[in-house]
């Protein structure tokens, strides 16, 4: 029987990334840690920085925190898990097709979204409310993400997996060409899946749709990514950076404020927002006389799932029996 090499594992990965990744691209080594600690010898540390955050109670929380709609009837509609999970798939691919590191690419979509709080966009400008009437700084998911993975959880992950959580989104693009996959491919996937539930949900038409921009993109949220990311490689290829062309880039950005207007502050998803607000001010109010500690109440209901959040509110406003 052939005996395997001796080579160690790290030595056969920075050979094979030699090899195959980009110049541009990310080295998995060496792994720069807060808190240094020895290498696996059989994942990089971009992987176990992945199983970390698949393993970890907020990750398994996304599948009860709402994407669009709140505590959906239906079984195929999309959960902030589904989100990641077709982000990441996205975001991989591009990677691998860019030549950059899958690794680093997945373990930062798997994380981007770890901070927020139930009831989607409603949930976080409440929060973010309560926060700044008492003189704080505000609510930004993409910065509680990051408290979750270094401090709530300690995973103690590497500096650019925490790069790229933090700025998946906001004023500063991610050091690394893999986080910058990961910034625009979160809103290709959200987008497109999100109009395929809001159709299925009533709440638009196909026919509502701005007609230049889906004659561009494509008809179907598969051609509208097909489209999308293929204009992301060209242009990122040509420009040795992660950018997207002016004309399909521009569409996107229109048909993001279309779904803003008609579908995420829409008329049918600011229906609930007096309740999901009255709801979340009354769950902050009460943990904050209990607790004294605002950022402790802050961590609480960020993390809570929707359905936590309204049995907290239950047990708080309905008599309970002897």
């Amino acid at each position: 029987m052939a005996q395997l090499a001796r080579t160690s594992f790290r030595e056969r990965i920075e050979r094979l990334e030699e090899g195959w990744l980009s110049p541009l691209a990310t080295r998995s080594y060496p792994a720069v840690r807060a808190d240094p600690e020895p290498d696996s010898d059989h994942r990089t540390p971009f992987q176990r920085d992945r199983d970390r955050i698949v393993h970890s109670k907020p990750f398994r929380r996304l599948k009860h925190k709402t994407q669009v709609f709140i505590s959906p009837e239906g079984d195929h509609y999309r959960t902030r898990l589904t989100h990641t999970l077709e982000a990441c798939g996205i975001a991989r691919g591009v990677a691998r097709a860019l030549g950059l590191n899958e690794d680093l690419t997945e373990a930062i979509s798997l994380g981007h979204d770890l901070g927020h709080p139930p009831f989607g966009h409603t949930g976080e400008e409440v929060l973010d409310a309560c926060i700044r009437e008492r003189g704080g700084s505000g609510f930004r998911h993409n910065e509680h993400s990051l408290r979750v993975v270094e401090v709530l959880e300690r995973l103690n992950l590497t500096a650019p997996v925490r790069d790229g959580i933090l700025r998946h989104t906001g004023g500063e693009p991610p050091e690394t060409l893999e986080g910058r996959i990961v910034r625009i491919v979160d809103r290709v996937a959200y987008i497109n899946h999100d109009i395929d539930d809001a159709i299925r949900a009533g709440v638009l038409r196909f026919d509502d749709l701005p007609r230049a921009e889906i004659e561009l993109l494509g008809s179907t949220g598969s051609e509208r990514i097909e489209t999308l990311v293929v204009d992301l490689l060209r242009h990122s290829e040509e420009a040795a950076d992660i950018v997207q062309g002016e004309e399909v880039g521009s569409a996107m950005l229109r048909l993001r404020a279309f779904m803003f207007e008609h579908v995420y502050l829409g008329e049918r998803a600011q229906a609930e927002r007096p309740r999901i607000e009255r709801m979340l001010r009354a769950l902050f109010a009460y943990h904050l006389e209990e607790l004294g500690d605002e950022q402790a109440v802050v961590d609480w209901l960020a993390g809570m799932t929707d359905r936590y959040a309204i049995r907290e509110f239950e047990n708080l406003s309905v008599p309970q029996g002897f």
